[in-house]
Formats: C-alpha cells, structure tokens, sequence
C-alpha cells in the first residue's frame, strides 16, 4: 500500500506534557505541527487522579483536567493531532520522516517525546487497577489523596524507599515489600536507616507479589508471596505504589539517537540530540526529576529551540549559502564588546560593496546555529562564502580591507 505523504515543519512524537508544550510554543510560532500520540493525549498524567504540585492551580486540578487544559492550548494555536502508532522514523537530513502505518510525515524537525512508561510487576490482576484504580507510580502525585489510609510499597531501591518516606507525611501506615532477606535493600545507606526508624513504616521482607485483589472498582489488598516458602500472605491496602524502575519509550529510536545504559535519549541543555534538528523532552530525556512541571520546561525549550533551528536553516540556506554573489558572514556575539566595536568596521565594509557582495550579521547571543554549520568556534570572525562554500575564515584584527582581501582569495 502506497502511503500519503504530507508536508510538516515540526512534528511531535508523544502527546503528553512535554509533547503539548513544544506543540504551543511550535503553534504560537505559526510553525505547521502535528503531535502524534498512540494513547491518550496527554500520556501518563491522564491517570492521575490529583495533581497539586503544579503551579498556578492551588485548589489542584486532576491529570485529564489539566492535560485538556493543555490540549485545548495547542488546538488553538493550529497544531494538529493523529491519535496513532509511529511505525519508523528517519531522522537525518534536512528532510526528515516519521510513518505510521498509512501515512508518511515528512518535516524539517522532529520532537521525540515518546515518554515512559512504570516497570510493572506481572502479578495476577496488575491491569486491572493500574493508576486511578489503585496502583499508583507517583507518590509527589497521590500522596495526598492517601491521607490516613494504609498504603503498600513495591520496591527497595532509593525511589521505593525516599518515595515511601514521603508518603509517611501523609498515610497511617506505609508497608514495604522488599524481595531481599531482613535489613538488605538496594538504596543507599542513609536511607535505608532512616526507613527502618520511621514508626510508621512496616517491612515484609523476602516477598514480591503474586495478585492484586479487589472489586471491579478498586484495589483492596495485595497478595504477597514469600520466595523462600512460598506463602501467601493477603494485605489489605488503600493504593499500592510501585517502584521497581521506569522503562523510556524509546525502542524505535534505538541505533539512532545517544541514549544512556537505561535507555533514556541523552541532550543538551536546549534539548537538542546529537542530529540536528532532533530534539527530545520529557520523561524520554535523560534527566534528574520526572514531572509533570519538568516536562512543561523541557517541552518549551524544545519547542523554543526548533523555532530557532527553521529560521536558521532558512537563514543559511537562502540568504549565506545562495546567489551569485560571494557572501560574507560576520559572526559574533551581541554581549561582547570586542564584537560590538568590529561593527562599524562591517557596516562600512557593507556600504562600500553593497552591489557585489552579500553582508550577513550573525548574532550567536541566544544561538550558535548558523555559526556551528559554518564550522566557526570563536568570535568576532568574518566567513566567506562562495558559490555555496565556505572558503575562508578570519579572526584576527579586522578592517574593511581585510575583509576585501578575504572576498579577493
């Protein structure tokens, strides 16, 4: 079957917070995007039934609330949605693609904010009350909503352990399945005293679970299975929280794009990947704190740095690497004042050959794209360019004739 294809400038793979975020900031821009999501739009905090931690909303507001918040933002600026699977993705070029299984998107820049989802356990039941259901995988989300209710912890690693001493702030009692005999775990050491002096902390040791029980509402309790004797102990609970580890949506990108030993896309602070014109957000990047708040600032900057990467490609493209005319770039920085006091020096230089060569002033202050895919490490430098090549650059002192020199060469 013959795909269709259709032209983008930016598309979005992931349509959870970060992904709505670099969609508005890609809209408001008035960039052509489409945000491609194969779940939910608005990816794993639609599960959540109370966000309070999420500023500008003090009364708190729940996951899908918020997140049609978020949605209805994007829609208003233009962007454009298919709730559908990616199927591949081709990321290098200046045109680059992602297919789903009817449709080619071809684009100038792609957002990989593909997300991630828990490690679950694989006990009996475990779907049926995964999230607003009773298993939770965010205790800053729900710890709240747990207040003087008997939660249980899945997990001894350090966010099994930091996560279930928070949620002690709030519930009863927080009971902690550990798969290890008595006194190991896997988190640190500071940690693992200070749980086991908090009164209101319980251990099963030796155990991991083998069901989740309950009604077709909710969960009630967890069956806890001892690995030594195989005993089954029931215990009831109000939420049980999992912490066994997180697993980055990441598979398709695989050999692509740098990720880390877990799996997770690896970034710079402006959320670009290692392929321009690639750049990731969200719980899919590498990063120290996955929230719904996180999410927000690295979907803007992502969608913030895409804007920047069209108008510089357009710049390079159509005004320095084009036309007849040899071009000259004088690339520097607007806060140096070295940079600042060369520029009389172009603007005469530009005044004088106005008729025979193309000026470029290349501000690298707030990016240094244009000065990276001419391959200029140092400013203040002027670059000549030649029928689309780049054939010298200078550094040193600058005056309008040495710069008529360097369109001489």
């Amino acid at each position: 079957m013959e795909k269709k294809v259709e032209q983008y400038d930016v598309v979005i793979i992931g349509g959870g917070a970060a992904g709505l975020t670099a969609g508005i900031y890609c809209g408001r821009a008035r960039l052509k995007t489409l945000i491609i999501e194969k779940a939910l739009v608005g990816g794993l905090a639609t599960y959540t039934n109370e966000i309070e931690n999420y500023p500008g909303f003090p009364e708190g507001n729940s996951g899908i609330g918020l997140m049609e918040l978020f949605h209805k933002q994007a829609k208003k600026f233009g962007v454009q949605f298919k709730l559908t699977d990616v199927k591949s993705v081709s990321l290098e070029g200046d045109v680059k693609a992602v297919e789903t299984f009817r449709n080619r998107y071809e684009c100038k820049v792609v957002i990989l904010a593909s997300g991630g989802k828990p490690r679950l356990t694989g006990a009996k039941n475990e779907e049926k009350y995964l999230y607003d259901k009773g298993i939770s995988f965010c205790a800053t989300c729900d710890a709240a909503a747990n207040t003087g209710k008997t939660v249980m912890v899945i997990g001894s690693g350090d966010a099994a352990i930091e996560e279930g001493m928070f949620l002690t702030k709030f519930a009863n009692k927080v009971i902690v399945s550990v798969m290890h005999d008595e006194g190991i775990m896997d988190c640190n050491e500071i940690a693992k005293n200070e749980a086991m002096q908090n009164p209101k902390m319980e251990f099963v040791w030796n155990t991991t679970v083998d069901e989740f029980r309950g009604d077709d509402e909710h969960l009630k309790s967890v069956a806890l299975k001892n690995v030594k004797t195989g005993e089954i102990a029931d215990i009831p609970v109000d939420t049980c929280f999992i912490f066994i580890g997180y697993l980055p949506n990441t598979e398709l990108f695989k050999g692509m794009v740098d990720m880390n030993r877990g799996g997770y896309l690896i970034t710079n602070e402006k959320m670009e990947t290692k392929i321009p014109g690639v750049f990731a957000a969200g719980d899919v990047r590498d990063k120290f704190l996955k929230q719904v708040a996180t999410a927000v600032g690295d979907g803007a900057i992502a969608g913030y740095s895409a804007e920047k990467y069209i108008a510089e490609s357009a710049v390079f493209q159509n005004q320095i690497m084009s036309g007849d005319k040899p071009g000259i770039v004088y690339v520097w920085n607007a806060v140096d004042p070295v940079c600042r006091e060369l520029l009389p020096v172009i603007e005469q230089f530009e005044e004088k050959h106005a008729e025979d060569v193309k000026v470029t002033k290349a501000d690298i202050y707030k990016s240094e794209g244009i000065a990276n895919r001419l391959g200029v490490s140092e400013t203040p430098c002027v670059v000549c360019v030649k029928c689309g090549k780049v054939i010298k650059c200078v550094t040193g002192p600058l005056t309008v004739e040495t710069i008529e020199k360097l369109v001489e060469c």
